[in-house]
Parts: structure tokens; C-alpha cells; sequence
């Protein structure tokens, strides 16, 4: 493999810090940081959330690094550092072309880094020069003064095809012995991904299921009976199937928006604890607001004024399940009675919020843990949080790659797809479920554009 120098942007770092050790390939490849980069996560340090930790990773690294010397040329000088595992060169320009603008500072920087680029191109003549961002428009100004851009690896690679739910074409006379059944009676080329399945005869018989420990759980309307909100749709039920068994340890589903994943969720966990099979829920949301508001508002535990923007899709669940409540209690249903039900929810369900910046040091016992909007957590994060729970947890992990705000991730290495792809085997840990919920229920505003934008793809 021909050796390599590859100029990267901030971005790079910032999605993740193994990705140095990836590009160097045990420094077969000369990795240069931009001095532009280098203030950029300097930046960055202090920050509470993901970014912040990656900077002080990348920090603690350049520490660790020993100086083979430094080349002083007209114009840039060029540290050369290394270790075991790889070769950082840092360029320096002593005057850059582009001016620093604060109203456009990302582009400005971006600007920079492409001048630093540009002179490492002329600088390691005869071995070829990428530049690596995650950043289109950067990617553009690079290839604008000639220099080959590039994304990670990952972005072109592919997600496999999921099917969650199988479909089996039965003889009726065969229907009776479904239930309980071993599904490789029923079906030889069962696997692992395949956690549902719908039964189907010629003359209108249909029948569906959860697998659990490989046999047949058939679905019935009376597994919802006790619940205040029920499933609307044959996809939400398995769904709801799966965490009322209480035989899955961690659940992952991918949901377009408006198809009640948050609200299936929450019912289904209040209805297990119940049943005394736990204590609490805790409700973790992963999003652009938790990344940046974070840090940007100082938040702290119970800090919930200042950060109410983040639990805003748990408090939509709580008043929509409040108001079932009241309804079905023949309450009056106004804004005192709502607040005082939710209350009443959030105290005898011991609903509590995490930010995923406060899981470091705690370790969560008896407790369901809804981690939201996972399309936007790293795979750091997601160790991270599960890493916390002890074997007295179940974990519901819920996101939409149709959702992606994160700039440092996309639909092939976020923290979702990463559990996805891990339910197409078996793990000796914990048994995991998977589903998509892909009908939105929102009513006839998402059924609207869900019919108008999405179908045009």
C-alpha cells in the first residue's frame, strides 16, 4: 500500500480521536494537523459535552508525543512529532492569505486549513496528498486550489438490510401449533435478525409474533389491555410486545418521526414498573440542544428551567398520557389538573432525567433507560451510557437515521446504526430486539408529508 499524507480538518478529530490511528494505518501514512486545527479544539477544551472530551483526548495525546525535530521553511515551519503508532507533522504559515472574519469564522478557518494543505501538497512532493473533512463545503475549497478531498471511509460504507419482521406463508391447519412453538419448525432459515414474524395462509389466516429464545410468542390484543395508551399499529405492538415480555435486555429501534416511539416507550415502561419489575425510569436525550445547550447554559442536575428544551418530547409524552388519564377518571381536563397528573406520573414512576454529559461516575440500578435521539450519539456515547447499567436494566435505545443533526456523524456510524448492526448476532451478555417503526401516527399533518416529501426519494 503506497503511502500516504493525509491534512485534516478539525472535524476529523472531533467525530473521533481513533480515527488518527485508522488513518496512519501503524504510520504508513503522515498525518499533518493544520496549526488552525490545533486552535479549534484548543477551543473546545473546556467544554462539558463529547466535543470537549475528544479535544482533551486529542490534548493528552499530542503529551504523550516526542519531538523528532522541527523544519523552519520561508513562510511555515513543521513540528514533527511520533510514538508508537503514528507520525503527526503540524504546519504552521507565519502570514495566511485568508483574513480572520468572526461573522464567518468556520469558513475563514476553513480557509486556512486548505492554505495549510495547499503547502503540504508542495511540501511532501512525490507522495500523494488528501485532504480528510467531513465537510463538504470544506472538501469543495480544497478541491477549488486542487487538492484531492476526501470523507472517512465510513461515510461510503453501507448499512445492511434488516428484516426484522419475516414473512411466512402457513398452511391454516398449522396455525393452532404456532404458540410456543420452536420457529425452526416453522421456518429453516430463521436467524438471529429475524425477531418477528407474520404468519399468513392462503384462505385469510394471519398470525403474529415476538421470538424469544427462539420460539413463538403470538401477538394478542389482551397483552395491551392494562395499558393507558395502546398500540395503533402491527409494528408498534411487537414493539410493545417485546418490552412487556421483559426478556430483552437492550431494545434498539430506528422510527421516522411522529410513529410513537418516545410514547410507546414511556407507556410500556411505566406499565413493567407496575408490575414491580423496576424502579424508575430514566430518560436520556441525545440531540444537538444536549451536545451544544449543554455547555453553552451551564447545566447542572435538576437544573430543568434552563434546559427545557431537552426534555421537551418527554414532557409532550407525560401531558398526552396525563390527559388519557383524565379522561378516562372523568377529571376535569384543564392546565392545573394536566400539570398536577403529570407530577403525580413523574413521582410514582420515579421519572428522572439524564444528560448524557452526567452518566460519568454513576451507575443506574433497577431502572429502564430510554436513551432518545441516539441518530445524534457516537459510538463513545453509547458505551458510555450503557456502560452504566448494571445487569438490573433494561436499556430502549430509539432514533431515526432520516434525522441526523449531528455534524460529526451521518447514517453509517452513529450510535444507533452501530446497536443495529450488532442484532444481527448473538451476543452471550444480553439478548437484544430490534424493530423499525416506519407509519407515522401522528394524524393527518404527518401522514400529509409524509405522502408529499418523503416518497420523492
Amino acid at each position: 500500500m503506497k503511502e500516504k499524507v493525509y491534512v485534516l480538518d478539525t472535524n476529523i478529530i472531533l467525530q473521533n480521536v481513533q480515527n488518527l490511528s485508522r488513518i496512519s494505518d501503524n504510520s504508513t501514512n503522515n498525518i499533518v494537523i493544520p496549526e488552525t486545527v490545533l486552535l479549534e479544539l484548543e477551543d473546545k477544551k473546556k467544554l462539558t459535552n463529547e466535543l470537549g472530551y475528544y479535544s482533551r483526548e486529542f490534548a493528552r495525546l499530542l503529551a504523550k508525543m516526542k519531538i523528532k525535530e522541527i523544519d523552519y521553511k520561508t513562510g511555515f515551519k513543521v513540528v514533527k512529532l511520533y510514538n508508537d503508532e503514528m507520525t503527526l507533522h503540524i504546519i504552521s504559515k507565519d502570514k495566511y492569505e485568508s483574513e480572520i472574519e468572526q461573522v464567518h469564522l468556520s469558513e475563514s478557518n476553513d480557509k486556512r486549513i486548505i492554505e495549510v494543505a495547499a503547502i503540504a501538497q508542495d511540501y511532501y512532493k512525490g507522495i500523494q496528498t488528501v485532504f480528510l473533512s467531513l465537510d463538504v463545503y470544506a472538501r469543495t475549497f480544497a478541491l477549488f486550489k486542487g487538492i484531492k478531498a476526501e470523507t472517512l471511509h465510513d461515510d461510503k460504507s453501507t448499512v445492511p438490510k434488516f428484516e426484522f419482521v419475516k414473512y411466512i406463508n402457513l398452511d391454516s391447519s398449522r396455525f393452532n401449533s404456532l404458540d410456543g412453538s420452536d420457529i425452526k419448525k416453522f421456518d429453516e432459515e430463521y436467524s438471529y435478525e429475524n425477531f418477528c414474524y407474520a404468519f399468513e395462509s392462503e384462505d385469510g389466516n394471519k398470525a403474529y409474533s415476538v421470538i424469544i429464545n427462539e420460539r413463538i410468542n403470538i401477538l394478542n390484543d389482551s397483552d395491551f389491555k392494562s395499558l393507558q395508551v395502546k398500540p395503533a399499529n402491527l409494528k408498534q405492538k411487537l414493539f410493545m410486545k417485546a418490552i412487556l415480555s421483559d426478556m430483552f435486555e437492550l431494545i434498539v429501534i430506528d422510527a421516522k418521526a411522529g410513529s410513537g416511539k418516545t410514547l410507546m416507550s414511556i407507556t410500556a415502561a411505566m406499565r413493567l414498573i407496575d408490575l414491580g419489575h423496576y424502579d424508575k425510569i430514566v430518560y436520556v436525550r441525545n440531540s444537538i440542544e444536549s451536545l451544544d445547550r449543554g455547555a453553552d447554559v451551564g447545566y447542572l442536575a435538576g437544573n430543568d428551567e434552563k434546559f427545557r428544551i431537552y426534555n421537551m418530547a418527554l414532557q409532550d409524552t407525560l401531558e398526552f398520557i396525563a390527559k388519557k388519564h383524565l379522561k378516562k377518571s372523568e377529571n376535569k381536563e384543564n392546565k392545573e389538573s394536566i400539570e398536577s397528573k403529570i407530577s403525580e406520573l413523574t413521582s410514582k414512576y420515579c421519572i428522572e432525567t439524564l444528560w448524557p454529559g452526567e452518566a460519568r461516575g454513576r451507575t443506574l440500578s433497577e431502572a429502564i433507560v430510554i436513551m432518545d435521539e441516539w441518530q445524534n450519539s457516537s459510538e463513545k456515547t453509547t458505551q458510555l451510557l450503557l456502560s452504566r447499567l448494571d445487569e438490573s436494566c433494561m436499556a430502549i435505545v430509539i432514533g431515526s437515521n432520516r434525522q441526523i443533526d449531528n455534524l460529526y456523524l451521518n447514517k453509517y456510524n452513529n450510535g444507533l446504526t452501530s446497536l443495529l448492526k450488532q442484532t444481527r448476532n448473538k451476543h452471550p451478555e444480553i439478548n437484544m430486539f430490534a424493530i423499525e417503526l416506519e407509519k407515522a401516527v401522528r394524524g393527518k399533518f404527518a401522514e400529509f408529508t409524509e405522502r408529499i416529501f418523503e416518497r420523492k426519494r
